[in-house]
């Protein structure tokens, strides 16, 4: 299966609280944090509520 590499790298002040609780729950804390998660549809959901906050890469 494959697997995302998440990248912060913008600030997660003055968001909404879902965009805050998703950056937590997908493990970012601050700008330039790095996590890799498997690459599952609620992994994705929560990409999906921060892109703009994000990078994503496909990693194997």
């Amino acid at each position: 299966m494959a697997r995302l590499k998440i990248t912060q790298t913008r600030s997660k002040i003055g968001g909404k609280q879902n965009q805050r609780d998703s950056l937590r729950s997908l493990g970012l804390k601050r700008i330039g944090d790095v996590v890799v998660k498997e690459d599952r549809p609620e992994i994705r959901g929560m990409v999906a509520v921060v892109t703009h906050l994000v990078e994503v890469e496909e990693v194997d």
